[in-house]
């Protein structure tokens, strides 16, 4: 991903309750696509481990209502 443009997952549709990613100077950066002025960056390396974890389900936990 070389684009300057936010990105969101497919799955999330119409819908405005996701996370945008896109890359910009060097970075990836991260924000909520209801909170745009809150953007957190992090570096390739850094975003591609936690993707890793990601598809590996380490966070799915994360994604219920306790």
């Amino acid at each position: 991903m070389n684009s300057s443009e936010w990105q969101k997952s497919s799955f999330s549709e119409g819908s405005s309750n996701c996370v945008e990613v896109r890359a910009l100077e060097g970075t990836i950066e991260l924000r909520e696509s209801d909170e745009g002025d809150v953007i957190v960056r992090s570096t390739h390396l850094k975003f591609a481990t936690f993707l890793q974890g990601a598809k590996a389900g380490e966070f799915d936990h994360l994604t219920t209502n306790p």
